[in-house]
């Protein structure tokens, strides 16, 4: 797929097939993710890669918004740091592992969709996570159920001139 395709064809999808997703796809979006651009080269990131029913369904307690998960091939959990500084380059960063990581899922014609956390200590007794990490999103990933990923021609979206402001405001 070309870059710009996926970018026009990547949408939420909260609903997939029962159908695993090869080791190597989910090496090569994992691998997106580490090869994304952070500040200062920081990289403050860490993934944990949850395959396993019984934990996915576990995970999507985590928020009423992440009920997706359950049904999931795969998820992604970002995990970032505790620090941060008052530019909140952190979650800057893992924002742009997620997005790369969508995207590299979607040039693979897997969907995905992202859920933040409400409940951060259900998730780091089901991640297992270590003491000084303290951000968690979660990308779930699989084919989608109702139909396949192709470019949206009229995206929901405000338009253009609306959001474009040049010069100033």
């Amino acid at each position: 797929m070309e870059t710009w395709d996926a970018i026009t064809s990547r949408r939420n999808v909260r609903t997939f097939q029962n159908r695993p997703i090869p080791d190597g796809d989910l090496e090569q979006v994992l691998e997106a993710g580490r090869r994304s651009p952070s500040s200062q080269n920081w990289q403050p990131w860490d993934f944990v890669l949850v395959t396993d029913r019984a934990q996915l369904r576990d995970l999507a307690g985590v928020f009423r918004g992440a009920y997706h998960v359950a049904e999931a091939a795969a998820v992604i959990a970002i995990v970032g740091p505790v620090s941060d500084n008052e530019f909140h380059r952190a979650q800057f960063d893992l924002g742009q592992a997620t997005m790369s990581m969508a995207l590299a899922a979607a040039d693979l014609g897997i969907g995905s969709s992202h859920a933040g956390v409400a409940d951060l200590g259900l998730a780091r007794r089901i991640l297992g996570l270590p003491a000084d990490r303290h951000w968690v999103l979660l990308l779930s990933l699989g084919y989608p159920a109702d139909r396949q990923l192709a470019p949206v021609r009229k995206p929901d979206r405000r338009p253009l001139a609306d959001v474009v402001h040049r010069g100033r405001w």
